[in-house]
């Protein structure tokens, strides 16, 4: 299976993906640990695929997404955006209701 086609089942498989650098448990830059504590406050199980670990995805995700930088944290096949816009998201209680819709 070619990375794109990887990428795009793994969108579709996950109601909620992160996709990082580094693992929940130990997330290898701020950015990626702000999008994880956003996601665990909400209480919310969410899959993960660490892109230090999958170089070709982190080398083809930018260009699916047109979204250049990491994390990028898809809900039910959509992109939100990255670590600021998870982070306000948060904030403003709109990451949780967003959560709570998509019954995720």
């Amino acid at each position: 299976m070619d990375t794109l086609q990887r990428i795009k089942d793994q969108i579709a498989n996950n109601a909620v993906i992160l996709y990082m650098k580094g693992t929940p448990d130990m997330p290898r830059c701020g950015f990626s640990a702000t999008a994880v504590r956003a996601l665990a406050a909400c209480g919310v199980e969410f899959a993960y695929v660490d892109i230090l670990e999958d170089p070709e995805v982190r080398s083809t995700l930018p260009a699916f997404a047109n979204w250049p930088t990491f994390p990028q944290l898809y809900i039910h096949g959509e992109l939100i955006g990255g670590s600021d816009i998870i982070a306000e998201m948060y904030e403003s209680g709109e990451l949780q209701k967003l959560l709570q819709g998509e019954g995720a």
